[in-house]
């Protein structure tokens, strides 16, 4: 073997353990998640929580806040008061609590007030979503797994497909690794999934269709968002906690952008109380 036969044959090792690493570690997450969406209620609160926190603090981190601590107390503080607030059926306090926190978040950064002020209204908004989608005891469960597995079959369809046929770059400048054929794959993919509902009597077939293929072109958008933000601070992953996936912001992008999108547009359909029945009762 020549030394330039070597150099891809040594690249692609690395990319094996990493895809090896992904897979092992969605099996252990994407089960847990679900048991943890199933159970609803507090438990699905804490999770959410948790997830929020740790999306603000990445964000803090890639637009380099990282040390100003008072806006990452009082913006972890917020988060984890409104989780509390959902937990015990108060939506009018956290929101209320969120309010306050991003009043305080903008007084107290340093520099980059802006970008202070939009890392925790996208933390905030993801929390919210994910709590009024999985409220709904009727449909709750059934719409957040609709907007789950259309950002995970999108994101995997974008992946295979992307690999497997190649071909022109959706956006070279922010990710260089996505193409139209990987875009279009996960669009696929996504009316897939709207396909089995209806096949399990879970909604009307029409409706379940466009909505899918909106979610799925919204979490391609966010996906994109996301890297354009690490784009223009030169940062690579928003963090290392997930082994093999990155940062919570690299794994749930995606997920964040679709389930705000969902959530509004159940909340229109619906009511605070109905987002499940408006995203699957047609």
């Amino acid at each position: 073997m020549t030394e330039r036969e070597a150099a891809p044959a040594a690249a692609s090792q690395p990319d094996s353990r990493n895809f090896v690493m992904r897979i092992a570690v969605a099996a252990v997450l994407i089960p847990l998640a679900v048991a943890i969406a199933y159970a609803g209620g507090w438990l699905w609160t804490a999770l959410v929580t948790l997830a929020a926190i740790g999306l603000f603090v990445e964000w803090l981190a890639i637009v380099g806040l990282a040390s100003a601590m008072r806006v990452t107390a009082l913006g972890v503080a917020a988060l984890a008061i409104a989780g509390l607030c959902f937990a015990i059926g108060r939506l009018d306090a956290a929101l209320i609590v969120l309010g306050v926190g991003l009043v305080a978040v903008v007084s107290l950064a340093p520099e980059r007030r802006s970008w202070a002020a939009a890392g925790f209204l996208y933390a905030a908004a993801a929390e919210i979503a994910s709590v009024l989608v999985r409220l709904d005891p009727v449909k709750g469960f059934a719409a957040l797994m609709f907007v789950l597995l259309i950002v995970w079959v999108t994101d995997s369809g974008g992946y295979f497909a992307g690999r497997g046929i190649g071909g022109p770059k959706l956006w070279p400048r922010v990710s260089p690794k996505k193409t139209w054929a990987g875009a279009a794959g996960g669009f696929a993919a996504s009316l897939a999934v709207a396909a089995g509902f209806a096949a399990f009597d879970l909604g009307k077939v029409g409706p379940l269709l466009l909505l899918s293929g909106a979610l799925s072109v919204v979490s391609q958008l966010g996906d994109l968002f996301e890297s354009a933000v690490k784009r223009r601070f030169g940062v690579k992953d928003s963090s290392h906690i997930i082994p093999g996936h990155g940062g919570l912001m690299d794994r749930l992008d995606g997920f964040v952008a679709a389930v705000v999108v969902a959530a509004l547009f159940g909340l229109l359909r619906g009511g605070a109380d109905g987002v499940g029945r408006g995203l699957m009762v047609w």
